[in-house]
């Protein structure tokens, strides 16, 4: 196993889901694929693209990519959004990797948007949302504190619970009041708060070379909701269990105000599914925007990976797309997949993509167009499949 502390690797923050064990494989792994919609697509192909050279340089057993139908657009042609031919192969997939899905006017008969991405982490238990903030040389250097060069936490997501359990459960009386309930469970908090402290653990060596100690921040609203007082609770009891990695608490305005003030800092941070979902993309903002935004949604026997983009339906079609969050996506499922499976060589598969990336974005010949830039989707693929080999050789495994 590499030394993942000491070099960045996407291998930091997965697979702490419980009773996970190394499986054996005929080499041949099935993923299924769910493009979506908008930009969902071109993103997708990219990474295919990308995976299929990264396998070419690197080896390693065959990933079987086959895509299925799914998301808003499939929704209008059929009237079902996620098809149970699609959750079938799902379930029985060895990962999933997905691209963005939903549609501003595509919407269900309560008004919420079609996002079947919500019902994949309820029916398949993902309740680890893994999303990585990591700043990239080459990047626009949002915060103008040299020390923002050093931005690299990670936001773990509670996603089975919180207020997002009130998709499809709210109540609206008489037209004139709504009511959305927050479910905070014990087991659910547990398991959350438990992987934090696995990958804090896991990250213990990287924070030591950069002067830092180990941390998991419990992220809440303790001081006003009974829930969040609980969810505190629940976190401070797996925290004892914990005596070698130091835990603290932050109310979720404090944390908002603590990432713009001295982000790099943070280490491991854990949280409700909403104060997630928002302070993630708060944390894409700090290292350039959403299309440098991985994450993985891991639960004990699935995993599904995917940009934290949405679909973009104002770039959709127009080749303007950044690709490198849908990459980095993809070398978070070949990490996951490489403890899961035994399969060493999707681990450096895995170094390689986010070595490539870098050497792309610090050249500065492929400057995304978000950024101000000329480089599109295929230009940005170009850069970094062309990078892969220079990357193999530079991690040296």
């Amino acid at each position: 196993m590499a030394i993942w502390s000491v070099r960045w690797s996407v291998k930091q923050y997965i697979n702490f889901g419980k009773n996970v064990k190394i499986k054996s494989t005929t080499q041949i792994l099935d993923i299924a694929v769910l493009p979506g919609d908008g930009i969902g697509p071109e993103v997708m192909g990219a990474a295919l693209e990308l995976l299929n050279a990264v396998h070419d340089v690197c080896g390693g057993p065959e990933l079987r990519c086959t895509t299925y139908d799914a998301g808003a657009q499939f929704y209008v042609k059929s009237g079902v959004a996620l098809p149970e031919a699609t959750l079938a192969a799902c379930e029985r997939s060895q990962a999933m990797l997905f691209g963005a899905m939903g549609w501003p006017d595509i919407r269900n008969s309560d008004g919420t948007e079609i996002m079947p991405q919500l019902e994949l982490r309820m029916m398949f238990h993902l309740y680890a949302g893994v999303r990585p903030i990591r700043w990239f040389p080459g990047l626009p250097q949002v915060l103008s504190d040299e020390r923002a060069r050093g931005i690299d936490f990670v936001l773990i997501r509670e996603q089975t619970e919180g207020l997002f359990y009130a998709r499809g459960r709210g109540v609206v009386e008489n037209d004139s009041v709504a009511y959305d309930t927050m479910q905070i469970t014990r087991a659910g908090t547990a398991r959350v708060s438990e992987f934090a402290f696995r990958l804090a653990e896991r990250r213990k060596e990287r924070r030591k070379a950069a002067e830092l100690a180990s941390l998991v921040t419990c992220v809440d609203k303790a001081n006003v909701f009974t829930s969040m007082a609980f969810f505190r609770k629940v976190f401070d009891e797996v925290a004892a269990r914990h005596p070698e990695i130091a835990s603290d608490h932050s109310l979720v305005d404090a944390m908002a105000f603590s990432m713009i003030k001295k982000p790099w800092v943070l280490d491991v941070m854990v949280m409700e599914n909403m104060y997630g979902d928002i302070l993630s993309d708060m944390g894409a903002g700090l290292i350039g925007g959403l299309g440098m935004a991985p994450s993985g949604d891991i639960g004990d026997e699935h995993g599904l990976f995917q940009p934290v983009h949405g679909t973009a339906p104002d770039i959709a079609g127009q080749g303007k797309a950044n690709p490198c969050a849908m990459f980095l996506s993809a070398a978070m499922m070949l990490d996951w997949l490489a403890d899961r499976y035994g399969e060493l060589q999707l681990e450096v598969g895995a170094r390689v993509i986010g070595k490539a990336v870098e050497i792309a974005l610090s050249s500065g010949e492929a400057v995304p167009m978000e950024y101000g830039g000329n480089a599109g989707t295929a230009e940005l693929t170009a850069a970094v499949t062309g990078a892969l080999a220079e990357a193999r050789r530079r991690i040296g495994s």
